[in-house]
């Protein structure tokens, strides 16, 4: 099982963790919520926790739960500029259908 992030993620991720000062990476999980069923989970982190699977990207480590991993494989982590927006988008393979609001998705 496994992610992927893209040029831009991992640069976008490694200038907060320089500006922070401080940070092991970042943890993506799920979680249930929404119109769909689940939600993605993003927030950096300061350490990893015993049983994380962890990817290393160009010195960016990303933390994932098992639990959450079986929903995340083979998702590709992109940060994109869209006019004025910009934000973390999951490409994610596994996703059958998502709400209107684009907040959950189901597998």
């Amino acid at each position: 099982m496994a992610i992927s992030m893209t040029e831009a993620a991992v640069n976008h991720v490694a200038r907060y963790l320089e500006k922070r000062g401080q940070g092991a990476g970042i943890r993506v999980g799920v979680r249930t919520s929404g119109c769909s069923g689940m939600a993605y989970v993003l927030e950096f982190i300061d350490a990893v926790e015993d049983d994380d699977q962890i990817f290393e990207f160009d010195g960016v480590r990303v933390a994932i739960d098992p639990k959450s991993l079986v929903y995340l494989d083979g998702t590709e982590l992109d940060f994109v500029k869209e006019g004025l927006n910009e934000g973390f988008k999951f490409n994610n393979p596994n996703v059958r259908s998502e709400c209107g609001c684009g907040e959950s998705f189901n597998v």
